[in-house]
């Protein structure tokens, strides 16, 4: 029984026995503190933390049923032992009712009574492992597939904690790849608008020319080709989450009315005169750490800015946080089937790159190790070029000058290192090097299978 930290709260109005059951348990490790009275064990109730309470029923005053009533109202509540005598374990029976977990009939022995508590603390494990599992179950779907235990990351954790619940307009900050839109939808998943729509528009995306009939929408008969009315992203956030990413490529033109739907939750969509008002919350992000710059300069409006920064959050880069790498490695090959493992030399060399593609890179890197991995475990050899060792495995393929193989055996060498290098041009993706070299999608699989 492992007594390392526990704390025991003994109600007992006979003074030798809650001696002898002092002694006992503070031989075994436990913390114990003790009370004659149920009026003096809801005091320390109220002030002190314990784990385990075992308490007569029959008390001087205050009850011993009064006194599991008030432990039941503790978060995380005492588990509740209660102890009575032989003519009364009716009231036991009923204690048990309000939520007390076993009881003990006195007389008890010495090892009736350590048995019983070791029972009742390992089933409130297993309690605090269930609950401490469901937590970080809900904490990682609330946070969608951001991922890290590194202090900055738990920063960025605790930003989205504190703002998500209100309706502020948040402004993401972090180079490309960071994760941007995943804190986005975090906002959205733990905030109250959780069941209304989350839309995202990267403002990079769209032709200026056809950036205001996206975001706002337009009326049949606005401009040629215009034969119905439609939806703009705006309007189709009604009730949700709006989310603009890149926000500082953003037409001059449309920043005006994006600044009145900011202040005034209305707009018109164009070819309309109807004001179409509107409930979202708004969430920006840009790889621009110079937003502010932007404005001194006049290429982005100051207005706008200080309706967007009302409450920013900055990404850190994946070189800030190299800690979170193995965690984040670990989590691309389950989401790729978990059929790999790195070696420790590739992830040294993981941790020693730079990754200026942030954490979209290294998923790119992890999705194309595994698809050369072929013996289970991924090595320098899978890694990109820009990795010292990367080209050993590509270069071993091709037949020694003066070295002769059987025709088949040279082609399927030749072969192996072609598709090899057609992957690597390609990131790893296999729909764009089955389209490079010129095979379906699933021959190619096939290919890489053998």
């Amino acid at each position: 029984m492992d007594a390392s930290g526990k704390r025991i709260l003994i109600v007992e109005d006979d003074p030798g026995l809650r001696f002898t059951m002092t002694d006992t348990l503070e031989d075994a490790g436990f913390a114990v503190r003790g009370a004659d009275n149920g009026a003096e064990a809801i005091r320390l109730l109220g002030s002190e933390p314990f784990d385990v309470v075992l308490t007569d029923l029959r008390l001087p005053g205050r009850d011993g049923l009064e006194v599991l009533r008030e432990a039941r109202t503790k978060f995380p509540p005492p588990s509740v032992i209660t102890m009575t005598g032989y003519g009364s374990i009716e009231s036991a029976v009923e204690a048990m009712k309000l939520g007390a977990e076993d009881y003990l009939t006195k007389p008890f022995s010495r090892d009736e009574f350590l048995l019983l508590l070791a029972k009742v603390l390992r089933v409130r494990s297993l309690e605090e492992e269930n609950r401490d599992l469901k937590r970080r179950i809900v904490s990682r779907s609330l946070f969608e597939e951001l991922v890290g235990k590194s202090k900055a990351m738990q920063d960025v954790f605790d930003l989205i904690s504190l703002v998500a619940e209100t309706d502020a307009t948040v402004l993401v900050l972090g180079e490309s790849g960071t994760g941007k839109e995943l804190v986005a939808r975090a906002l959205h998943r733990r905030g109250k608008r959780r069941d209304g729509p989350f839309v995202a528009l990267n403002c990079t995306a769209i032709p200026e020319s056809l950036f205001e009939a996206e975001l706002f929408g337009y009326e049949k008969g606005a401009f040629t080709g215009a034969d119905r009315r439609r939806t703009g992203r705006i309007e189709q956030a009604h009730g949700g989450t709006l989310f603009l990413d890149e926000i500082a490529e953003m037409p001059p033109s449309a920043q005006a009315k994006l600044l009145r739907v900011l202040q005034e939750r209305s707009f018109a969509r164009i070819g309309g005169g109807e004001s179409v008002h509107v409930d979202i919350r708004v969430v920006s992000a840009t790889n621009r750490e110079d937003l502010k710059a932007m404005v001194e300069e006049g290429t982005f409006r100051e207005d706008l800015f200080y309706r967007l920064d009302v409450f920013a959050i900055r990404l850190p880069p994946l070189r800030e946080r190299r800690e979170d790498m193995p965690l984040l490695v670990e989590h691309f090959l389950e989401k790729l089937g978990g059929a790999c493992r790195v070696s420790d030399k590739a992830m040294a060399l993981l941790m020693d790159h730079r990754f200026p593609g942030n954490v979209r890179e290294l998923w790119n890197v992890m999705e194309r190790a595994s698809i050369l991995c072929r013996e289970g475990t991924i090595g320098p050899e899978h890694l990109p070029p820009e990795f010292p060792g990367a080209e050993k495995r590509l270069s071993g393929n091709i037949p020694a000058p003066g070295e002769i193989l059987p025709l088949r055996d040279a082609v399927k060498r030749f072969e192996t290192d072609y598709i090899q290098r057609a992957l690597q041009a390609v990131g790893g993706s296999r729909t764009r090097a089955s389209g490079l070299l010129g095979i379906g999608r699933k021959a190619l699989w096939e290919r890489l299978k053998r």
